[in-house]
């Protein structure tokens, strides 16, 4: 009876070709009609993915188009970010310099239907969609904790010897909550030896056996 949403099919960073990336302008207003026609279909639950989106609007437009919510909603945020990291930490990746990045920050900040949702854990993701939806009645979940349990990940994990995790690149937002740095967590806490591969090696720590 859930519905899945992936936010990134709607507005996802890889449906925006790099040279025409705009992060002042992207809005999340496509993501308000999917929304709103899953709804309609009364499912007992929806869970919004959010994460690889194209946008740092703070869930601007998404929320001229949706109001709120009348079934439970959970957005599986990719990030444990609060809302002050979805310009300072990601907008690089959607294509922003560092000078629109402090712009960015400025809009999300004076966002005051925000406010109240600025600390929580994973408001930043998705360019601050993840505060966007808490605003509009959703409760945000760490979403690799939510993958990792649905699958069974910890049972796995008995008598393991190896576990191979990657990404494409490999950064300090790796370690915000991400799954493959919650992969090399938990695999650490029980003992077992994680091998984390990606496409780029930006930065990890120390400890950590990486390979580009």
């Amino acid at each position: 009876g859930a519905a899945l949403v992936e936010a990134a099919q709607a507005i996802g960073l890889t449906l925006v070709a790099e040279e025409e990336r705009d992060p002042m302008r992207a809005s999340s207003r496509g993501l308000g009609p999917l929304l709103t026609e899953v709804q309609d279909a009364d499912p007992a639950e929806i869970v919004v993915f959010l994460g690889g989106t194209a946008t740092v609007d703070g869930g601007a437009g998404l929320m001229e188009v949706l109001g709120g919510f009348r079934v439970p909603v959970r957005a599986a945020c990719d990030v444990r970010a609060p809302l002050v990291d979805a310009a300072r930490t990601f907008a690089a990746q959607k294509g922003a310099t560092s000078e629109q990045a402090v712009e960015l920050e400025r809009r999300l900040l004076e966002r005051r239907s925000l406010a109240p949702f600025r600390g929580l854990p994973g408001a930043g993701a998705a360019g601050g969609l993840g505060a966007a939806l808490a605003a509009l009645g959703a409760e945000l979940v760490n979403g690799a904790d939510l993958v990792l349990d649905l699958i069974g990940f910890r049972n796995r994990l008995d008598g393991a010897e190896l576990v191979v995790t990657g990404e494409g690149t490999v950064d300090r937002t790796t370690w915000m909550g991400k799954a493959p740095g919650e992969v090399f967590r938990l695999c650490a806490e029980r003992g077992v030896r994680c091998a984390l591969f990606g496409g780029r090696v930006v930065d990890s720590p120390d400890g950590v056996e990486v390979y580009e």
